[in-house]
């Protein structure tokens, strides 16, 4: 019989160590969804400023589709490793650094800024208001014909080629970093949380996940609108607008906010236990502990000798093998649909970088925040099982596939671009275009300079000398042009910088679009939480973190990173104007056919999502058919602890019993 005295002491001692357990559990959480809002608030913030690096470094849309991609590579680095031999590790440890590591690349992707000299934009015009130079207008006596430079050089110094390597690189490390956050975060939660508020903790932490892209477009669209060079040059001398495709805004000033946020992260993990016993079993501590000091010492004997097995048993899997085809198909579509929004947007749509990266914070991410949460909670209100699941996320994501085909009717056509898109007369043209007619072909203008100019008439030219015009006045964003013979007009023919804006009809099909966004965003966001716990429950316990891990690596593998890229390489086949350098070399894309980029952005996303159906199906029809016997989260450690607690019952039962008593009591 254990004396009283001791049987108090001992209670208070746990009471006492189960507080503390309690607190780190909360701690966990808490620190868990700030590292999901920072490292979703890094990603989101790169994707917002995707077109700023295209503009910086004068780079197709290839080579920015191999930057985005540069994140999942980081990822493939440490994937496996981390998501298996991980949890046999310090996980808030490992967590903790990945957080660190994160911010420092962030910081080296801004440092081409500090490197790299003023950014200088394509124009003939002046960018200072003291100059008296006109050679940008229509020099009809002259005898001089503009030519590009050609010193090798120049060009090397111009197109600073080496530059854009340090965004890649740090892009890369950032994705090393991020690899720790998410299987070890979820195997940890996994490991103390109860069945039925797992889905709970999980759609908290997706909601994390939203709120930090969210953070990141905000601050996105906050920093485009700043110019790149902001302290560095006079903006009162610019000629061109943060709606004008050259326009660069300060993408470095968002990456050392987003290292900054990243580091402060990794901090509370450095606080936090090695593992957290399962609620409802912090009575039975000696056990646990004892428990873990065995299993350590057994993985520290052959740490490895269950992989092979696992991996088998993972590939035997129907609905886990079903699920990844799926997950790859939809990520694929999911990629390019996020990834090239913005550019969709501004080529679409004719609105400015910083409008549009605005309108997707508060038009797709909010939604996607609310679902996340009322997925979360109808799964746990309703305690939907497996096969519930499976139906709800299966239809839910169908709604939202036929919602995302209304797409295709909020179009708009091209911006009328004399010479490009249009004839000088204005008519649609269908041939190869030709800038040169017989109202400049005198002009002695250089053909291949975009600094565009909106004539009175509402049509688009790509420079003044090319619209034909003889006079300026005025300076910066400001200048205007007068004389232009090339403009057909009933008033004076005069010009003003930049393109024309869009048609109301074209704003109302954008109205039309956000909506539809907003819509499919919700639904999509509320099929994601059951769509992912069947995912989870159809796994072992001892195959949760390497099933999550491999999950993670095949998607990075077949879609994060060839996602981009071929849809870069697509892209680039629709611009109709590429910018020139001053060594005569090609830059970044200046104006898209937006037919031909809608069709391929909705078209091949759509195709993707179509075919991802396929394997969804066949899982639906199997869970269907398959006997599910009472779904039940008991880990290996739950039967470790009633195998010993049935040992010792016969050693020690009155005490047991007597401190399990007072601690329900006290809880």
């Amino acid at each position: 019989m254990v004396p009283p005295t001791s049987c108090c002491h001992q209670l208070i001692k746990r009471i006492a160590r189960q507080n503390d357990r309690v607190f780190d559990q909360e701690m966990f959480l808490l620190a868990l969804m700030c590292a999901y809002i920072s490292k979703t608030l890094s990603g989101s913030f790169l994707n917002s400023i995707l077109t700023q690096l295209e503009r910086q470094f004068n780079l197709s849309t290839t080579l920015v589709g191999l930057i985005n991609g540069s994140f999942e590579i980081g990822n493939l680095l440490l994937i496996v490793f981390v998501s298996y031999f991980g949890t046999k590790m310090h996980r808030p440890m490992l967590i903790a650094m990945g957080c660190i590591t994160m911010g420092i690349g962030c910081f080296l992707q801004s440092l081409p800024h500090f490197l790299m000299d003023p950014y200088e934009y394509e124009t003939t015009v002046s960018k200072t208001s003291n100059s008296s130079s006109n050679d940008f207008l229509c020099m009809r006596k002259e005898t001089q014909i503009f030519t590009t430079t050609e010193d090798p050089s120049e060009c090397t110094n111009e197109v600073k080629s080496s530059m854009w390597l340090y965004v890649l690189v740090g892009n890369i490390i950032r994705g090393i970093g991020e690899t720790s956050i998410k299987p070890l975060g979820i195997s940890y939660i996994e490991d103390f949380a109860k069945t039925e508020n797992s889905p709970l903790y999980i759609g908290c932490l997706e909601t994390g996940a939203i709120i930090g892209p969210l953070i990141g477009f905000l601050l996105g669209s906050y920093c485009v609108k700043m110019y790149v060079d902001i302290g560095s040059v006079n903006t009162d001398d610019l000629t061109i607008t943060p709606a004008d495709t050259r326009w660069v805004g300060a993408w470095w000033l968002g990456l050392l906010v987003c290292a900054g946020v990243n580091v402060l992260s990794g901090v509370p993990f450095l606080f936090l236990p090695k593992s957290l016993p399962k609620v409802g079993l912090e009575t039975n501590m000696n056990i646990i502990e004892k428990d873990e000091r065995n299993e350590t010492k057994a993985e520290k004997r052959d740490i490895t000798i269950d992989f092979l097995p696992l991996m088998k048993s993972l590939f035997c899997n129907r609905i886990y093998v079903l699920f990844l085809v799926t997950s790859i198909l939809q990520f694929n579509a999911f990629v390019i649909l996020f990834s090239f929004l913005p550019k969709y947007m501004e080529q679409q749509y004719g609105i400015s970088a910083s409008e549009a990266i605005f309108l997707i914070g508060i038009y797709n991410l909010t939604p996607v925040c609310f679902g996340y949460l009322a997925g979360g909670f109808i799964m746990k209100k309703f305690k939907i099982n497996m096969k519930q699941a499976a139906y709800i996320a299966f239809c839910m994501s169908l709604l939202d596939y036929f919602l995302n085909m209304l797409c295709f009717l909020t179009v708009c056509d091209n911006s009328p671009v004399a010479g490009l898109t249009v004839s000088y007369e204005g008519y649609n043209v269908n041939m190869e275009s030709n800038v040169l007619t017989d109202c400049n072909i005198d002009c002695n203008c250089q053909d291949k300079i975009w600094d565009p100019v909106c004539g009175n008439n509402n049509l688009s030219y790509m420079s003044a000398c090319l619209a034909g015009c003889e006079a300026y006045f005025g300076t910066g964003v400001n200048m205007g042009f007068q004389n232009c013979s090339c403009i057909k007009s009933s008033k004076n023919a005069s010009a003003s910088l930049g393109l024309c804006g869009s048609t109301p009809a074209c704003s109302l099909m954008l109205q039309y679009f956000l909506i539809l966004s907003a819509l499919s965003s919700f639904i999509y966001s509320l099929a994601a939480i059951p769509g992912y716990m069947v995912f989870l429950r159809s796994l072992k316990p001892k195959e949760k973190a390497l099933g999550v891990g491999l999950h993670m690596l095949c998607t990075r593998i077949f879609a994060g990173i060839p996602a981009p890229i071929y849809f870069g390489v697509l892209v680039d086949y629709t611009c109709l104007h590429w910018g020139t350098l001053r060594c005569g070399k090609p830059g970044a894309c200046r104006i898209y056919d937006s037919i031909n980029f809608r069709t391929m952005y909705l078209g091949l996303s759509a195709i993707l999502r179509g075919v991802s159906y396929v394997p969804a199906l066949l899982i639906v029809f199997i869970l269907r058919k398959q006997f599910l016997p009472a779904e039940s989260n008991t880990t290996v450690m739950e039967m470790v602890v009633k195998r010993q607690e049935n040992e010792e019952k016969e050693i020690n039962k009155q005490s047991v019993y007597l401190i399990e008593n007072d601690i329900q009591t006290k809880f």
